[in-house]
């Protein structure tokens, strides 16, 4: 059966995709690999000299009203609202029987075979970020309450068959996130991960995948083994480790945590895996392309979208229909742009004072 593997990215994380094409097709070199870009690509980038199959551009995933809809959501929230997008089309125009999604700052360290082999008898698949009880207070609060807040199962990785129940799974994720992958969790809203607490609820043949030599990150490390064997073989809990995640890589934030499981004495192999991980990056373009700016982060003209441009305009239909391309400048009377600097603050001052005049 043909499986296509798929990551969803910005131009700034091309040298993390690098890494994860390369380290999958070490172990499947039959397996299509596919890059979701979000936004234009870089002058310097050739899909002739990269380790990827195919490259899908949001244009071709028929998302409607595609300037607007973009605007909507911060860097984070497009590179996980298109993902049901991706495997939709995955399915209906690349006839892929399976799809298997990993983030880009994954690496795989050994086969995959095993889910792929489960999608026979499973036609979801997800992985939880906690697979059993932690013992320790810090423990508890990052990793059983950090679960509560920012989703059950970590969506750095799913899978799923083109079957009745895989193909409804992503045809109700993919809405769900058109509208609503945003990132407000006090809202109950994670990005893409929250909904899909509710998948093992509506989904009455997802699999849990609790292998522990799956979805290896820092929020896991404390119930798991980390070594290096003797041929140089990385093992969790005595097992092959498949893939692991280097989430917060960027920030520095998953570093620390890093240091800081190593510090109480745990996991001291885990360093030298971050370790290899920096000597990848460098070896793929990590000075070169880490430092650009999403494309979408301005508007046509150069200047710099808030977070609060984005949210007003996400609220109000009425902005919406008036401005279908909010990133166009040029447009008569300066579009959405103008709209915020010179009117938006002359109807806030009206309707302030019609408030005042209400209480008075």
């Amino acid at each position: 059966m043909t499986v296509h593997f798929f990551t969803s990215l910005t131009n700034n994380y091309i040298p993390k995709a690098r890494i994860l094409a390369k380290s999958l097709k070490k172990f499947h070199p039959d397996w299509v690999f596919n890059v979701a870009l979000n936004e234009p690509l870089p002058e310097q980038f050739q899909i002739e000299n990269e380790p990827f199959d195919n490259l899908i551009t949001m244009n071709e995933l028929g998302i409607p009203s595609l300037e607007s809809w973009i605007f909507q959501h911060k860097v984070t929230e497009i590179c996980t609202a298109v993902k049901g997008y991706v495997a939709a089309y995955l399915f209906e125009k690349k006839g892929a029987e399976k799809v298997i999604y990993l983030d880009p700052d994954i690496a795989v360290f050994n086969s995959l075979q095993p889910i792929a082999d489960l999608l026979d008898q499973h036609p979801i698949i997800l992985v939880p970020h906690v697979c059993k009880p932690e013992e320790q207070m810090d423990d508890i609060i990052n990793y059983e309450i950090g679960s509560l807040r920012w989703g059950v199962f970590n969506l750095g990785f799913f899978a799923v068959s083109h079957c009745e129940q895989g193909t409804a799974f992503i045809d109700w994720w993919k809405e769900r996130l058109l509208y609503f992958c945003r990132d407000d969790i006090p809202s109950g809203l994670f990005t893409d991960q929250r909904w899909c607490d509710l998948a093992p609820i509506f989904f009455d043949q997802l699999y849990i995948l609790r292998d522990p030599e799956y979805d290896v990150a820092t929020w896991n490390l404390s119930q798991r083994d980390v070594n290096i064997s003797a041929d140089g073989t990385i093992v969790v809990d005595n097992n092959p480790l498949r893939f692991y995640h280097f989430s917060g890589y960027d920030s520095g934030a998953g570093s620390s945590m890093v240091d800081k499981i190593i510090f109480n004495g745990r996991n001291s192999a885990v360093r030298e895996i971050w370790d290899w991980y920096a000597r990848q990056l460098s070896a793929n373009g990590q000075s070169e392309f880490s430092v650009l700016e999403w494309y979408y982060d301005r508007f046509d003209n150069g200047e710099k979208i808030s977070s609060e441009m984005r949210i007003l305009y996400r609220s109000r239909p009425d902005l919406q229909a008036h401005f279908m391309n909010p990133f166009d400048t040029r447009s008569d009377y300066g579009g959405f742009y103008r709209w915020w600097k010179y009117i938006y603050p002359e109807e806030i001052a009206s309707q302030t004072k019609v408030h005042i005049e209400k209480k008075r």
